[in-house]
């Protein structure tokens, strides 16, 4: 899964990228409003996490526009304002939830997990291409029954892979999906997590999952090749 944070506070946004990252969420974030507002409205986001002191568009005002362009996305307002008509203004204008600093990071995670559970009523965490399975929540990943662990890295590529079946996705979409937007690393680290990747859920099975499409990039399907 995929989470936008918008916060101007270096330490804190470090801070939570990092421990988010290392619970296997693929992170990007923004240190201005402004800047937020262009990522939310170009990309996919499964959650934001946002500050309200923001320079540029302040947060309330950033909540407001996610709010307004994606009704169920969720969204944690993430800020020092301790005041309960700040709070009060946050839900009024579409956020999900309200953690003040300071916070311990455990708090945060748990709150983020939740927010990600509850989701659209209709909406399965659980993803399923031919015999493979992994849950979007747990993280559990399984084909054909059979348990499969994964790296954190690892993990993010296959969800970005499976969570778009039958799309090419290009090098340079996956580098800024699963690592992040200050990744400054060839392109061609990707060929190197999808080989790693392919050791744990294709080699062993008779019907491979990952195709290569040549000069393109990646493809995740179970149809036949024509």
């Amino acid at each position: 899964m995929r989470i936008l944070i918008v916060e101007d506070e270096h330490k804190v946004a470090e801070m939570v990228s990092r421990g988010l990252r290392a619970e296997r969420y693929a992170v990007d974030v923004a240190a201005s409003g402004d800047t937020g507002w262009a990522m939310a409205y170009t990309y996919d986001y499964d959650m934001v996490i946002l500050d309200l002191g923001l320079p540029g568009m302040d947060g309330a005002a950033l909540l407001r526009r996610i709010r307004g362009r994606n009704p169920r996305i969720p969204i944690l307002v993430l800020t020092a304002r301790d005041a309960t008509a700040s709070k009060v203004d946050s839900f009024e204008a579409g956020a999900d939830d309200y953690l003040t600093k300071p916070f311990v990071f455990a708090e945060l995670v748990v709150r983020v997990k939740a927010l990600l559970r509850r989701g659209p009523a209709n909406q399965s965490s659980v993803v399923r291409i031919a015999d493979l399975e992994f849950d979007r929540l747990t993280q559990h990943v399984s084909r054909a029954g059979k348990r499969i662990e994964l790296t954190p890295k690892e993990y993010a590529l296959l969800d970005y892979l499976a969570t778009h079946p039958g799309r090419v996705l290009s090098r340079t979409m996956i580098v800024e999906h699963v690592w992040d937007q200050s990744f400054e690393g060839l392109t061609n680290i990707v060929d190197v997590y999808v080989r790693h990747l392919r050791a744990k859920i294709d080699d062993q099975f008779p019907k491979k999952l990952i195709r290569t499409v040549r000069g393109a990039g990646y493809r995740f399907t179970d149809e036949v090749d024509t």
